[in-house]
This record gives C-alpha cells, sequence and structure tokens, in this order.
C-alpha cells in the first residue's frame, strides 16, 4: 500500500502527464499567479481525483504543497467529518486566489455542518479572503434553499450592502450571494432590490 508522499509523487506524475501549457499561460497572464500550475482543467482533476479514496491525510499533505492543481484536489478529496473549523480557518487565511476559494466552497465547505456559523463570521471579518468565502458559501446555502432568520437575514444583508464598497473579489461574491438570496422569496427580492437601488447598481 502507497504511503502518502508516494501517493502525492502519482499525483504529480498524472497532474505533468495532464499538463495544459495554454490554460496554464492563460492564467499567469490573468493574475493567477501559482509557484506551480499545470493548467489541468476541473473535469480531469475530477477523474485524478476519483482514482482515490477521500483521506484526512492525504488531502492536508495536498494543501500544503504550494500547486494549484493539489489545492484542487485536497478540496476534492478531503472528508467532511474530519474537516474541523480550525482547519478551514487555516485554509482560507492560506488560500492563494479566488478560484481555489471557488472549488473549495463548492467541494468541501458548503458541505459542512458548520458552514452557515463560519460564513456569518467570516462575511463580518476584514481580511478579503475570508469575506469571499463567506459570501461563496452563503451563495451555495442560498440556492439549497437556506432560509435565514430574521437576524441573520439583516445581519447578511448590512454586511452585503458594505461589501458592495469593497475590493473587487468581495464586491463579486456579496453581489453573488444577494442575487441568491433575492430569489428565495418576494420579500428578499424586495429587499434586495432596495438595497441595489440605494446604492445606485
Amino acid at each position: 500500500m502507497m504511503d502518502i508522499q508516494d501517493t502525492i509523487r502519482k499525483i504529480k506524475t498524472d497532474l505533468r502527464l495532464s499538463m495544459n501549457g495554454v490554460a496554464s499561460a492563460y492564467m499567469r497572464e490573468n493574475g493567477m499567479d501559482y509557484k506551480l500550475n499545470f493548467g489541468v482543467e476541473i473535469p480531469r482533476l475530477r477523474e485524478i481525483a476519483q482514482a482515490y479514496p477521500a483521506n484526512h491525510e492525504l488531502a492536508q499533505a495536498l494543501w500544503k504543497e504550494n500547486i494549484r492543481e493539489c489545492k484542487l484536489l485536497a478540496a476534492m478529496l478531503q472528508p467532511v467529518d474530519s474537516f474541523c473549523p480550525e482547519i478551514a480557518e487555516i485554509w482560507v487565511e492560506q488560500m492563494p486566489t479566488v478560484e481555489i476559494a471557488q472549488h473549495a466552497v463548492l467541494n468541501l465547505f458548503c458541505r459542512l455542518p458548520y458552514a452557515s456559523q463560519k460564513a456569518y463570521e467570516w462575511i463580518a471579518r476584514e481580511e478579503d479572503m475570508f469575506q469571499v468565502c463567506g459570501y461563496l458559501i452563503l451563495s451555495r446555502l442560498f440556492m439549497q434553499g437556506m432560509q435565514p432568520n430574521p437576524r441573520a437575514a439583516d445581519e447578511f444583508l448590512d454586511q452585503a450592502r458594505t461589501a458592495l464598497h469593497s475590493a473587487p473579489a468581495v464586491r463579486r461574491a456579496a453581489v453573488a450571494a444577494l442575487q441568491k438570496y433575492q430569489a428565495l422569496d418576494d420579500e428578499a427580492c424586495r429587499e434586495v432590490e432596495t438595497i441595489l437601488e440605494e446604492e445606485a447598481l
């Protein structure tokens, strides 16, 4: 049976064989600055991930690699039940790009039992990446039909209003979350329309 380092070596071999230099160059030109980026497309990464069982130690080791594809695979291979809130905080602190944030939320964060709690904590943080991840999680939860209680809804709307004047990545994530919230019901739709009118958006 392969140990973790042997598995990572095999994964890196698979990544090199799947390398897309054009995609890698395009990402670099568009500001996605990774130490190493093979340019492997997401469908191929999903195929690679399917060859391995979900494994906490493997996912954590992959996350520590400063390689785009390893971080994306880490979120695909990390079991939900062993991903404690403290590790979630560390991952967001180390999140290198919005692309990694989007896929970490899609594949892992939005499935965590404490996803909603962390999302509301993170949208109130000062750091851009925490806010981005918080709004991305809320977008996914609203899409799944999560209806926040009145207090949580007020908090979300207040934070989102402020986020509309933040860095572009935060603003985009907040607008996406507002759009998903707006689709929940008529009242939510009216609330969001009022905010967008007041902020002249």
